[in-house]
């Protein structure tokens, strides 16, 4: 779990204990997703390509670094690697080892967002001046070419307290609020969204009824005793996503409260080489079949689905597995990295976008839901 910048975020559900999951239930999940699995990317079955959808929220990270642009490595050599051909991740990404201050970098991020459907990026954010800050107006004006919009993950970052966040947000609307990338959403009055990662270290959020009117702040959990003055809740937690998630309640709650549901789910987290000795469970992404079960366990009715948004972990959190960013399929041979060969019946360069495109195809099944 991340602490700071330079560490893993291992993912977990703070208001539960989620258990592990281990290789029985992985072998029922995968069984259930590929019974419920719809035609591959590509196939006469798979849906069309719509507008990016502004219900669709996907955490990204800015936190990346190179000397060519930095002046140093950061983030990739976590798990003590060097760069650029060994860096702490069991994946290695199509675009190499980039930095996140890279405009070029980042504008192939936005035109990948874009193809998977994915309407609305949620920065990686630590704090006021720090260095992904200093990221946000690239982000925002690359954002803003590709029609997409630019929301907030507000970290543990070092003397974080309910006050502070709202002085955050205050910060962010002054600093950003004006720019057309800036997200803010029609539905619910207008309102930014701000998820806060690690909710549960501090107990009273009295707060945030500051900033009400202007921002929608969600909170990471499932337990709706711990959401007073939140505007919505969200759970970042891929691996319980897997796991028969009982997410029903949780919904049942915000519908009722007029709040914000936004579960989470992702492709699979494997943090090894980030974290030598963890012990997290790993979930496989299993060919894409993982991803297949916690969509449709997102969407099923029997979970309180469709939800207000989808948010989905991540689009680039290397250093867990989570990401959905292309993979190279032909990676440095420095170390032994996994590829996306075999994701939905692709292999070789083809796979490398596997996940966008699925991704895809399930933002359109999430819109028609919602519009039955």
């Amino acid at each position: 779990m991340a602490q700071n910048p330079g560490t893993s975020r291992r993912t977990f559900l703070t208001a539960t204990a989620t258990g592990a999951l281990g290789g029985a239930a992985l072998a029922v999940a995968g069984g259930r997703a590929a019974a419920a699995t719809p035609a591959v990317p590509g196939s006469a079955a798979a849906a069309p390509r719509l507008a990016p959808s502004r219900d669709v929220h996907i955490f990204y990270y800015p936190w990346y670094g190179s000397p060519a642009v930095n002046g140093s490595w950061r983030h990739w050599p976590q798990g003590g690697l060097t760069p650029p051909d060994r860096i702490g991740s069991d994946f290695y990404p199509a675009a190499g080892a980039y930095d996140s201050g890279d405009r070029a970098v980042v504008d192939r991020h936005m035109g990948w967002l874009a193809q998977a459907g994915t309407g609305v990026l949620v920065t990686s954010w630590w704090g006021q001046g720090g260095y992904e800050d200093q990221r946000v107006p690239l982000l925002l004006d690359a954002a803003a070419a590709r029609g997409l919009k630019v929301a907030w993950h507000i970290e543990p970052y070092a003397g974080r307290t309910a006050q502070s966040v709202v002085d955050d947000i205050g910060y962010l609307i002054r600093r950003y609020g004006g720019h057309p990338a800036f997200y803010r959403d029609a539905a619910h009055g207008d309102r930014g969204a701000y998820y806060v990662f690690e909710s549960l270290r501090i107990a009273d959020w009295a707060p945030l009824d500051q900033v009400a009117d202007r921002a929608i702040v969600l909170a990471q959990t499932t337990d709706v005793s711990k959401v007073a003055h939140f505007g919505g809740m969200y759970t970042y937690d891929a691996i319980a996503a897997g796991n028969n998630p009982q997410w029903a309640g949780p919904a049942a709650y915000c519908r009722d409260h007029g709040m914000v549901w936004a579960p989470s789910i992702g492709p699979g987290y494997l943090d090894d080489r980030a974290v030598p000795g963890n012990t997290t469970p790993t979930l496989e992404r299993n060919d894409g079949a993982t991803y297949d079960l916690e969509w449709n366990n997102a969407l099923a009715p029997a979970n309180g689905g469709p939800p207000t948004w989808v948010s989905i972990t991540s689009f680039n959190e290397w250093h867990e597995g989570s990401q959905i960013e292309p993979a190279a399929s032909a990676p440095p041979t420095a170390q032994s990295y996994r590829t996306y060969s075999g994701a939905y019946g692709r292999t070789g360069a083809a796979a490398e976008t596997a996940y966008l495109d699925r991704t895809a195809y399930w933002v359109a099944r999430f819109e028609a839901a919602r519009r039955r």
